[in-house]
């Protein structure tokens, strides 16, 4: 379920940031959605022995436990890897704002409770670094009213398709998604 969230938001302004950076492929052994945000962007965070990288934003103090990315166009593009976005949610990452974002990757967020906001790209550049002015001061993102607040005030609006935004606040899987026409269904199945 996702209504309303103040949180950290750290920038990732990496364009076509794809599903193996997100999680990369040997991590995804697993079948449990458990356990694999310590695997979140691991060629990005960690050196190739193991070491954390200061300068990647989720390895720093204000940014380490954000909820919130605001990432560059295209992300998630790649394979259709579920694990990323379970990877993300794991880590803690609610919510993803970005200019546009892979189809696949898209799907399997709402299907995880994962909110997208897509916003135009001088918006998210502009987003990405107001946070940093603001010393990563928590922003709201605002899913009843379709509205970020950021740190200073300011209001930026945000449209989301009426169908995801009702399955994010309601906390549905497709599986419950379907179980609302439970009625009309038996009635069909009866009639046929």
């Amino acid at each position: 379920m996702f209504d309303r969230l103040t949180a950290v938001a750290a920038p990732l302004p990496i364009a076509n940031l794809d599903t193996d950076m997100v999680i990369p492929a040997r991590f995804m052994k697993a079948l449990s959605r458990t356990g694999l945000g310590r695997h979140l962007f691991q060629e990005l965070r960690y050196t190739p022995d193991g070491v954390e990288r200061e300068d990647f934003v989720l390895n720093r103090g204000a940014t380490r436990g954000a909820q919130i990315l605001i990432a560059d166009r295209n992300f998630g593009c790649g394979s259709s890897r579920e694990h990323a976005v379970w990877a993300l949610r794991d880590f803690g990452i609610r919510c993803v704002i970005a200019p546009s974002f892979g189809d696949i990757f898209s799907n399997n967020a709402r299907k995880n409770g994962l909110l997208l906001i897509r916003l135009p790209a001088a918006i998210c550049d502009r987003l990405r670094d107001e946070v940093a002015l603001a010393q990563f001061a928590p922003m709201t993102v605002d899913l009843v009213e379709q509205r970020l607040t950021l740190a200073s005030g300011e209001g930026i609006d945000f449209a989301i398709d009426p169908d995801d935004r009702r399955t994010l606040l309601d906390g549905r899987d497709d599986i419950a998604r379907t179980l609302r026409h439970e009625a009309a269904i038996t009635r069909f199945e009866t009639a046929a």
